[in-house]
């Protein structure tokens, strides 16, 4: 994985980077690897995952379809 510092700016090139690691699951995927984590356990955080997937999935198409509103957007001060 690589960052570009520009203009000597480390703090942006950290941001950027902790944002592609967290695109790409790194965190999640140090912190599981930090313990073992027992067989029945990863196959229920698995099915949970799965679940919150297809819930997510089904809510996105109700509310393309119009069935279901859209979530409110919140307005973030600008800086």
């Amino acid at each position: 994985m690589q960052v570009l510092v520009r203009d000597n700016n480390v703090d942006q090139a950290l941001r950027v980077l902790k944002k592609k690691m967290q695109r790409e699951g790194l965190f999640r995927e140090m912190k599981a690897r930090s313990a073992f984590e027992k067989p029945s356990e990863k196959r229920a955080r698995e099915k949970a995952e799965a679940i919150r997937r297809q819930r997510k999935l089904a809510r996105k198409k109700l509310q393309r379809e119009g069935l279901l509103p859209a979530p409110k957007k919140v307005l973030r001060p600008t800086r």
